[in-house]
């Protein structure tokens, strides 16, 4: 009878050091996320790519310095109802869950708050148990920031290749110009780009990549009420 009711203490007190340790962890990243509306945000791989001694190409610009070209591209290509979600669009994480293999669901899920959080607390790799954690984390950010927010920061954070992070960084590292000078073909082979950002090359498209930016590049002219949202 001891046994048992020191074996439900025991419980109980781990329960309550989870518990607790959750609620800390909430109040960082809420803490986080309040700092990061303001100031310039770093990204897990770039920490990863500095505590390494690897380089970083990252020079952060606001999302008024970033082409409405890309905007529109990367909202067509990667997230049609971000202006629509609350940070997780349901209907498509439904349907691909559905469709996952063992070792979890496909980057189709992702929504642009999502791969925001990934992007800023998480690791990269597929699984179930990041798919888990970075639901919670992307209803924080859309809560947290307005959608201009949300945008400018994933365009800064996103990797367009081996140590090159976001929009200005890839635009002058594949078209030799500022973000904000990307025409609609630039626009469409880096938002096309990243899916495969390690193997995809703007400036040197297979066949396969520029006709994937192509029909991106058509989709995005009539983008409209898709970007209003970021205009």
């Amino acid at each position: 009878m001891a046994s048992r009711s020191r074996r439900r203490s025991f419980s109980g007190t781990i329960l309550h050091v989870l518990f607790a340790a959750l609620v800390a962890l909430t109040l960082v990243i809420a803490a986080l996320l309040a700092a990061y509306r303001f100031l310039p945000p770093v990204s897990t791989l770039m920490l990863a790519r500095w505590l390494t001694g690897e380089t970083v190409e990252r020079q952060y610009v606001p999302l008024d310095r970033i082409s409405g070209f890309l905007r529109a591209s990367v909202i067509v290509s990667e997230d049609a109802r971000f202006c629509e979600h609350s940070g997780v669009d349901w209907g498509a994480l439904r349907e691909v869950m559905d469709k996952a293999k063992a070792d979890g669901p496909s980057r189709g899920a992702s929504t642009i708050p999502m791969q925001t959080a990934k992007n800023l607390f998480l690791w990269p790799s597929r699984s179930y148990i990041r798919k888990g954690i970075e639901i919670p984390l992307a209803l924080m950010i859309d809560l947290a920031w307005p959608k201009r927010r949300i945008l400018e920061v994933y365009l800064n954070l996103a990797e367009w290749g081996d140590g090159i992070f976001g929009a200005e960084a890839a635009a002058r590292h594949y078209f030799h110009k500022s973000a904000d000078r990307l025409d609609p073909r630039e626009a469409a082979l880096l938002a096309t780009a990243l899916p495969n950002p390690l193997h995809r090359n703007p400036a040197r498209p297979s066949p396969r990549h520029a006709g994937l930016a192509t029909r991106i590049m058509g989709h995005a002219r009539g983008a409209g009420s898709l970007a209003e949202c970021v205009e």
